[in-house]
């Protein structure tokens, strides 16, 4: 621990003297907020005044902001009371608000437990397949046991949203959760259940393992030791600013997630090869994403959400080249989930996909999950009129076009 503490020291002093560009991006600022359809506007109003106050302290310190984000209450919550027309219609409204003010909404999971009305799953699917700014979700597992119900539902409605929305690009707004806590920053994944008020943050800092892995390359203890040091350096100050905007507004700070999410040119992936030298998915693979996962947890902050490793197939660019060239598989991003998290993330698959082979894919990630009492999810793209190799065509910067592989 002392070497860790100097090592924190060290990089610190050695930062500040870097510039800005070299802090990594800090991916969203999240803010839970129990919405009232009476009032909505200016709820919204005043969040993004919270959330632009952490944008701003961010920005001073030497940090760009990509995102703002806003999770409601789950879902049958947020529309008790309405048709579901009514409901499609208010959503539509709440979809606008969020392209006009320049934030991304979630309105949390459609089936919290499995004895939900899966009726609310239905009114997902148009929502899905007819917005862009809003994430959603389903959980199919969590401490009472795996939703096997959730399970054939969140199939189902993959499936019809894959059908339904152009390219089949509205799944890439929600996620199938297990064993994931409320208030997580990252979507789709993020839901509350309490009264609001609160907020969290998320890094997108694959470039800071890539920097730690090329120096450390091959040496696993100087590896954790060092992304460890890095990896709280930049906790620390989400910390700071979530402490200082908590005390000028009354929100809550919930905690930071210091998982280091990658994004495009942002790669995990290429984090991960420069630590084995050789492509990913070769040997060595897990044990790299055990070294982030363990430099995560050991992070002091107080943290939230999956704490652990993002590899999402098709938003990091070398993951989905990896992907075109079949070095790895949904197989093998469960095997890393063993260690790390945080499950299939962005996962191309055949238009034709039945549900039952989804259903087994749904049902592999909650029984890793709840085996191992960790936070994973399924993110599954199944895209229309596509068959084993076709290239993918979805239309979204977020988004790198790759190969769609047979099942196993």
């Amino acid at each position: 621990m002392k070497r860790i503490a100097f090592v924190v020291l060290l990089l610190s002093i050695q930062l500040a003297a870097q510039p800005a560009s070299s802090n990594p991006k800090v991916r969203t600022v999240t803010a839970f907020i129990r919405l009232d359809r009476n009032s909505y506007q200016k709820q919204i109003a005043d969040t993004l005044i919270v959330l632009r106050k952490a944008k701003a302290q961010f920005e001073s310190s030497g940090y760009e902001v990509e995102s703002l984000r806003i999770t409601t209450q789950p879902l049958a919550e947020l529309v008790s009371g309405l048709s579901e027309d009514q409901a499609l219609a208010f959503l539509t409204q709440f979809d606008q608000l969020a392209s006009k003010e320049k934030f991304i909404g979630n309105v949390g999971p459609a089936m919290l437990h499995d004895t939900d009305n899966p009726a609310t799953m239905h009114l997902l699917e148009r929502m899905l397949s007819t917005t862009e700014h809003i994430d959603a979700s389903s959980i199919i597992a969590d401490e009472s046991g795996i939703h096997w119900k959730t399970i054939r539902r969140t199939a189902e409605l993959v499936k019809y949203v894959g059908e339904h929305s152009p390219h089949g690009q509205g799944n890439f707004n929600f996620t199938a959760s297990a064993m994931v806590k409320p208030l997580s920053p990252f979507f789709p994944g993020s839901y509350h259940t309490g009264a609001g008020k609160q907020f969290s943050i998320g890094f997108e800092g694959a470039d800071v393992v890539l920097e730690v892995f090329k120096k450390d390359k091959g040496n696993v203890e100087a590896a954790i030791t060092d992304l460890t040091a890095a990896l709280t350096k930049h906790a620390a100050v989400a910390e700071a600013v979530g402490k200082k905007v908590a005390a000028e507004t009354g929100w809550t700070y919930a905690g930071v997630d210091p998982t280091p999410a990658p994004l495009g040119d942002v790669s995990i992936g290429a984090a991960i090869e420069a630590f084995t030298g050789a492509k990913f998915g070769s040997s060595g693979t897990l044990t790299a994403a055990r070294i982030i996962t363990t430099a995560v947890k050991a992070v002091p902050q107080k943290q939230i959400g999956y704490s652990g490793l993002m590899v999402p197939v098709m938003e990091d660019k070398l993951l989905s080249q990896r992907w075109a060239e079949s070095t790895y598989t949904i197989d093998s991003v469960l095997a890393y989930s063993a260690v790390c998290g945080t499950g299939l993330d962005t996962i191309p698959l055949p238009g034709d996909v039945s549900l039952e082979r989804m259903e087994r894919i749904f049902s592999d990630v909650a029984s890793l999950a709840t085996k191992w009492n960790k936070p994973l999810s399924a993110r599954l793209l199944p895209v229309p009129n596509k068959k084993p190799g076709d290239q993918t065509e979805f239309q979204d910067p977020r988004l790198f076009n790759t190969t769609i592989h047979p099942l196993p």
